[in-house]
Order: C-alpha cells, then sequence, then structure tokens
C-alpha cells in the first residue's frame, strides 16, 4: 500500500520517529494528524507550514474541492511525501464525512490516536505537544480544545456556541465537555473506530457535537485544553448560519432523546 508516494514501510519509519510511549504499560502511541479540507487553499498551505516541524504523519482529506484547491492539496502532497498523504473525496461531503474517512485510513495504516485540526488556520498549533502529551499519559481519553477566542471572533458565533454547549451539558448530565465544537481534539482511534462501525454519525457541521456526545456515552474520558482560536486566515468559513443552525438542533434533539434512555448509565459515568 502507498502513503503519497513512498510505501508503508516508510511510514512506519516515519511513525518510529515520532513514537510516544506510555511511561507505565509501554504501549506505543503511534499519532497522526487528519485536516479536513475544503477550498481552503491559502490558509492550508500556511498551516501544512507549521505542522512540518513536529514530524507527525498527516492525513489531507480533500473534500471535494475546487480545481485550484485541489492542485494546491496535490502539491502539498508530492513536497511534503515524507509526512504527508492526500486523500481524495469525489464529491464534497461536509466536515464529518471526511474526517470519518481519515479516520477509517488511519486505523488501516495502524495510528492509534488522530489529532483533528481545521484546515482554515484558526487553531494554534503551538498546543499540538500538550495534546499529544495529554494523549500519552491518557491514551484512552479524548483530548478536546477549550477554545480561548480573541476579538477576531464574530459575536452571533460565539453566542449560538455557548447555547449548544448548554445543550451537550444536558444531552450528557454533565459539565465535563467545555467546549463541543471546537475542531482542535485527539481522539484514541480504537473507540472513534468502534463508535463509527455501530452508529450513524453527523456527516456536516453537526459532527463535532455528535462524535464528542456518543464518546463520551460511550465512557471516554474527558481532558479540556485551553488553547487559543483566531478567526481565519482566508476569511473562508462554510458555517452556513440558518441551515447549519437548523441541523444542529434536529442533532440535539436527537442527542436528548438519547440521553433519556442512558440516564442511569450516565449517573454511573459522573459518580465513577
Amino acid at each position: 500500500m502507498q502513503f503519497g508516494i513512498y510505501s508503508e514501510r516508510g511510514i512506519e519509519l516515519t511513525v518510529r520517529a515520532v513514537h510516544l510511549r506510555n511511561q507505565k504499560s509501554r504501549t506505543p502511541m503511534k499519532p497522526c494528524i487528519i485536516i479536513p479540507v475544503y477550498n481552503h487553499e491559502h490558509a492550508i498551505v500556511q498551516l501544512i507550514s507549521r505542522l512540518k516541524e513536529y514530524g507527525i504523519p498527516c492525513l489531507l482529506v480533500n473534500d471535494g474541492s475546487s480545481a485550484t484547491c485541489s492542485q494546491v492539496l496535490e502539491e502539498l502532497a508530492r513536497k511534503e511525501s515524507g509526512w504527508l498523504k492526500q486523500l481524495n473525496r469525489a464529491e464534497n461531503g461536509g466536515k464529518g464525512a471526511a474526517v470519518i474517512d481519515g479516520f477509517k485510513a488511519a486505523q488501516h495504516l495502524g495510528f492509534t490516536h488522530a489529532l483533528q485540526i481545521d484546515a482554515d488556520g484558526q487553531h494554534n498549533t503551538n498546543d499540538i505537544p500538550r495534546f499529544i502529551e495529554a494523549g500519552r499519559l491518557n491514551p484512552d481519553a479524548m483530548i478536546l480544545g477549550q477554545p480561548v477566542f480573541d476579538e477576531s471572533v464574530p459575536k452571533i458565533r460565539l453566542y449560538g456556541r455557548r447555547i449548544t454547549n448548554l445543550l451537550i451539558a444536558i444531552d450528557t448530565l454533565s459539565l465535563a465537555i467545555t467546549d463541543g465544537m471546537c475542531g482542535f481534539r485527539l481522539y484514541p482511534l480504537a473507540a472513534v473506530n468502534k463508535l463509527i462501525s455501530a452508529t450513524p454519525i453527523g456527516r456536516r457541521m453537526d459532527f463535532d457535537i455528535d462524535i464528542v456526545v456518543r464518546l463520551y456515552w460511550q465512557g471516554l474520558k474527558v481532558i479540556n485544553i485551553p488553547t487559543a482560536v483566531h478567526y481565519p486566515y482566508d476569511g473562508v468559513s462554510h458555517f452556513k448560519l440558518w441551515h447549519d443552525n437548523v441541523m444542529i438542533s434536529r442533532t440535539h434533539a436527537r442527542l436528548l432523546f438519547g440521553m433519556l434512555v442512558r440516564i442511569p448509565q450516565l449517573v454511573t459515568i459522573h459518580w465513577r
């Protein structure tokens, strides 16, 4: 099997360079980065240049981008073939669909954890070592970014986010998840693939909310890491205010009903 233009053996050599070992179990941690990309041809170049220093294998998932963006991604994959692979979706399926394709590819390639980060450059890549270290110390936990916003955040998005996080607290009967919308997070792939193989997960902007609540229901520990967020380099946002808010509201309705039948389980999780 090929990873970019080099062999799977090459992947293993790259992964060994970034292995982090759990000090108690000595179980190797094999992290990768997953970036869903849809028409962020300017910001993605800057993001990749910032990620390179960490030497962590990266999967760029092209979610049906324009010809211009697709060409930029292909050039990046050729230039950075030692650590970066491009996956192509035939058509745009949404953020969740792209990330889920990345999960499946990462599992097939033998990675244990996936660090999700948005393509628009809004996340602070300087915090990547903190996420990886938290995952090393807590290999079965989900490590979630807790955004620290600057003045660039749109106020309407900020207020909407507060409402969403309140609903997540209701969906989980817990305050464990401080922000369920941040796209900067580290997943343990064994737990993720157990979930997505059995349960349909939101494929578009409802993905981040849906998967984090359902992983919590599955019993995963949550670790929140404060991280600076700046909106975005290229000014491109694919969040459709009315359409996506309606979709997210429907997701919360489904999660609310799911919470009701899980109340005994959630009480047990809360008091464990």
